[in-house]
């Protein structure tokens, strides 16, 4: 969008402080960070968003751009409601059919989807999603834009240096609302008894979310095979997937990234939104319960065929050209509209 004229502003939540991801340096890119620490409820975390993303309507941008389906995202889509400003989503039409699963991300992406004028979903799966359910704005498959940049990440990460170790490496995360508690106490369960039968060294790297943080050390912290990291840099967490002979995880994201990958992961949910990995292969669902997780990994590992095809590498998510399709199909919008986008604000 930068590239063929339009003034942008990248607005962040700054939900987690101290921890700064998201790397807009090229091209340069004015930001705002709203400083909205995260809350206890996600509806009120939007709310608050919403209010912060206001103070900002000056001068109003031409249209404002959320992606995903985060409290961030759909406080942004409010704010733009309020202001009647033309609404853009980037990952539109992923569907769970649960309102629990995940929650509250599932009731997030509705809402936002209901709202939008210009919707860029990720897959055709999505994209029936979004007909199915008789959105109003104008549907387009682009691709994740997310791809675009694993990718180029991919690309730039050193080569694979081997180890002696011949244990077995499995990469682990475990945050999302709908599995604290006892589905997250489940999940240490299995982790605590894969270590102590000394086949595997886990690395399990943690949210930024204290409460989360907190009950992985207290469960997993004295084991001699298991090592605790902070939240990784986006090149490192990749890094850390490829190297990895299995990934455990219940992350949005990470579901997206281990196809390109080439590295098996199975998703400790009991819902996907993202159906595309394992159609094809690379992802299985397999949720939260203890003797279930140590089962699925032991079966794994057992069986060299099945392993293979879980590593074979797919594109179920784009091709990595979903940024140029979602920047022209926006020129093309205001070249209908006749309105010229001085201003786009982006919020994530």
């Amino acid at each position: 969008m930068a590239q063929r004229g339009c003034s942008l502003r990248a607005i962040c939540t700054g939900q987690h402080p101290g921890l700064q991801l998201i790397d807009f340096d090229f091209p340069p890119i004015p930001r705002i960070d709203l400083r909205c620490v995260a809350e206890t409820d996600p509806f009120d975390h939007a709310g608050r968003i919403a209010a912060a993303f206001e103070r900002h309507m000056t001068p109003p941008p031409a249209l404002v751009i959320c992606q995903g389906d985060t409290a961030s995202a759909f406080g942004g889509a409010i704010a733009a409601r309020k202001f009647s400003l033309p609404l853009a989503h980037v990952e539109a039409g992923l569907r769970s059919f649960d309102r629990h699963h995940p929650w509250p991300e599932e009731d997030f992406r509705v809402a936002i989807d209901r709202h939008a004028q210009l919707l860029f979903a990720p897959t055709e799966e999505a994209a029936t999603n979004l007909r199915t359910q008789g959105v109003k704005g104008s549907v387009h498959v682009t691709g994740n834009s997310g791809v675009d940049m694993l990718k180029r990440r991919i690309a730039q990460l050193a080569p694979v240096q081997q180890s002696q170790d011949k244990a077995l490496h499995l990469l682990v995360t475990c945050h999302r609302r709908e599995n604290w508690g006892r589905p997250l106490d489940q999940v240490m369960a299995a982790l605590s008894r894969l270590a102590m039968l000394g086949t595997y060294r886990i690395d399990v790297v943690m949210h930024p979310n204290p409460a989360i943080r907190c009950k992985w050390t207290k469960a997993l912290g004295d084991h001699d095979n298991i090592v605790l990291h902070r939240a990784l840099r986006h090149a490192e967490m990749l890094r850390a997937m490829r190297d990895a002979d299995l990934i455990l995880s219940d992350s949005g994201g990470m579901q997206e990234e281990a196809p390109y990958l080439g590295t098996p992961l199975f998703i400790l949910r009991q819902r996907t939104e993202r159906p595309e990995g394992i159609e094809t292969g690379q992802l299985r669902l397999i949720g939260t319960d203890t003797d279930r997780i140590i089962e699925e990994v032991e079966q794994l590992f057992a069986s060299p065929a099945r392993l293979a095809a879980m590593r074979a590498k797919a594109e179920p998510y784009g091709d990595g050209k979903a940024g140029q399709r979602i920047a022209r199909i926006i020129a093309d919008h205001f070249a209908r509209s006749s309105v010229r986008p001085a201003a786009a604000g982006s919020v994530r």
